[in-house]
């Protein structure tokens, strides 16, 4: 009986010890489960532009995969160029150059040459310009006939010529006038009708708040706001306090910010400084097509970063969040540890640049295409490092032989430049671009990215 009481008693030792240890891992388990799902949740949680940046906006009933445009610039947002940057990927909404509204109604060849498009090129705005009411509304209506998904209204290009008859910038001089002229489009169609402001005509007539807020009480379905003032032009710094005020002045509608937006560090500074919905790029996006999908993974992989800090766990660096966690993926990781998104290399470059005039030549026949290719080329080239020689010859093309002529002259011309690699000696890099709002010296020193000259000189 002893030894059966003693044996008893072992077994029930041993079996409480087994509970025991079986609770306390359960305990173990519950802890790490539970910090696994917080974090997981912290990171997939919906949070405001402070902790998070939404890919996702709305202008009126049309949903947009992407809060970043391409911006429209006179003699360079035409067909070709808009399919390069979609064919990258990253962009939301895509609008064409500024369209005279009295030209598309009297059906000029230029005119609809100007809203050319197709479906890979969707969804795609026009922007009207013009000063009389009746016009612009027709003209709104005949781009609603034609599938287009959304008229914008310039009312900021800064151009004497424009100016003059009552359009752009004008137009944010005389508000009852330009209110009843926007009240008239609105009412007349049901796409979306948005409006493309500047802060104001100069420095002591800051109207865009007030503009933007009578506006929306007409139905403006989103304002786009350059944070220059007419005065300005291109010149100067970037006014972030300017297009908050404009933010702040709406209650509903989505206010985009635009205005020296070149790198995706700039896009990510006038998000958090401006608190606007979506931001709009225009010369950015020439020397650099890709900057639409580079700042969509550059404020992802920042989105991350910020949620993982506000989560119950304790990471101390993101080499310890990687080992904890398989939700920050490498790509977001490595954005986190470098702040800046790796430039396209030499080679895509050229490739990009090939795809681009084989499309000009597609929409506007060889020589018209290669001819207008000239003053596009040295955008490219821009960011090749020395590029003297192949500017010189590429703005003498007049056929797809021509430019590949000049390409092939160039490669060769360019090897004293590299390295063992086939990369640029560092001395002869191009300069990090810096937008004039992220200049610590004066704004108009270098890194800026030069006014590309067109049918609208400095717009």
């Amino acid at each position: 009986m002893r030894a059966g009481s003693v044996m008893s008693s072992a077994i029930q030792l041993a079996v409480q010890s087994a509970f025991r240890a079986a609770s306390q891992a359960s305990q173990q388990w519950s802890q790490v489960h539970q910090t696994g799902t917080l974090f997981r949740t912290a990171l997939l949680r919906v949070r405001s532009p402070r902790t998070g940046y939404s890919h996702r906006v709305q202008i009126g009933p049309l949903k947009l995969s992407s809060n970043l445009f391409l911006s429209p610039l006179a003699g360079y947002t035409n067909l070709p160029f808009r399919l390069v940057v979609r064919e990258l990927g990253g962009v939301g909404l895509c609008t064409t150059d500024l369209v005279n509204a009295r030209s598309l109604l009297e059906t000029r060849a230029k005119a609809f040459k100007l809203i050319e498009t197709r479906p890979a090129d969707s969804p795609l705005a026009v922007q009207l310009f013009g000063s009389v009411p009746e016009e612009m509304r027709d003209a709104a209506l005949l781009l609603e006939s034609r599938g287009i998904a959304a008229v914008d209204i310039n009312m900021g290009c800064p151009v004497r010529k424009v100016c003059q008859v009552g359009g752009g910038s004008a137009m944010m001089t005389e508000l009852s006038k330009t209110t009843a002229l926007v009240r008239g489009m609105v009412s007349a169609v049901k796409i979306p009708v948005t409006a493309k402001m500047r802060l104001g005509w100069d420095d002591q007539n800051i109207t865009a708040p007030d503009l933007a807020r009578a506006l929306e009480d007409v139905g403006v379905a989103a304002i786009f706001v350059h944070g220059r003032t007419r005065e300005q032009g291109f010149g100067g710094m970037v006014n972030l306090a300017g297009i908050r005020a404009v933010v702040q002045a709406v209650k509903r509608i989505p206010v985009i910010g635009n205005g020296d937006v070149i790198t995706p560090q700039a896009a990510k500074k006038m998000f958090d400084e401006t608190g606007c919905a979506g931001v709009s790029i225009g010369r950015g996006a020439f020397y650099n097509p890709w900057i639409f999908q580079d700042t969509l993974r550059y404020l992802k992989a920042k989105t991350n970063a910020r949620r993982s800090e506000l989560s119950s766990t304790s990471f101390r660096s993101v080499s310890e969040l990687e080992r904890q966690s398989p939700v920050l993926d490498g790509e977001a990781a490595e954005l986190i540890r470098d702040d800046s998104p790796p430039e396209p290399s030499f080679t895509e470059r050229v490739r990009v640049m090939c795809r681009h005039l084989d499309l000009m030549i597609e929409v506007f026949g060889e020589e018209l295409g290669c001819r207008m290719f000239r003053k596009v080329a040295p955008m490219y080239s821009r960011r090749f490092g020395p590029a003297a020689e192949f500017n010189k010859r590429v703005v003498l093309i007049s056929s797809r032989a021509d430019f590949h002529d000049a390409l092939e002259h160039y490669w060769r011309w360019r090897k004293p430049f590299l390295d063992e690699h086939g990369e640029l000696l560092p001395r002869f890099q191009p300069a990090p671009l810096v937008a004039s709002f992220m200049r610590e010296d004066h704004p108009d020193q270098g890194g800026q990215i030069r006014v590309p000259k067109g049918p609208v000189e400095v717009w």
